[in-house]
């Protein structure tokens, strides 16, 4: 299970990453756009995907994982619970957010590093 602390440190070592809050909530911006969000319960995590298929299929495959409210449809976004993801998915799903939000360059730059 990770933590709100465990998800800032994992999004902070991305490159050019900052925190802001958004809705009055930690954020994690990359070059001025918003890539992760923690929820107002403090357990969740608001990410882009690449498509709304991909939500669709996160969370038919991981209903404990991975889930969506209304306010979401619509939009390829899905939100993760805390306790049901591990350290290291924690580490590969914001990658994968920071990767959808950064510039193409800083990404490019990003990949031949890891």
């Amino acid at each position: 299970m990770v933590t709100e602390e465990d998800v800032r440190r994992l999004a902070l070592t991305l490159p050019e990453t900052t925190e802001k809050t958004m809705y009055g909530t930690p954020a994690f911006y990359v070059r001025g756009k918003w890539f992760a969000r923690i929820r107002e319960e403090g357990d969740v995590l608001v990410l882009p995907v690449p498509a709304e298929e991909e939500k669709a299929g996160l969370i038919a495959a991981e209903p404990a994982k991975f889930f969506t409210t209304p306010h979401y449809d619509g939009h390829a976004i899905v939100l993760a619970r805390f306790g049901a993801v591990d350290a290291e998915e924690m580490r590969e799903l914001l990658t994968e957010a920071w990767r959808l939000r950064a510039p193409k360059r800083l990404a490019a730059e990003f990949g031949d590093r890891a």
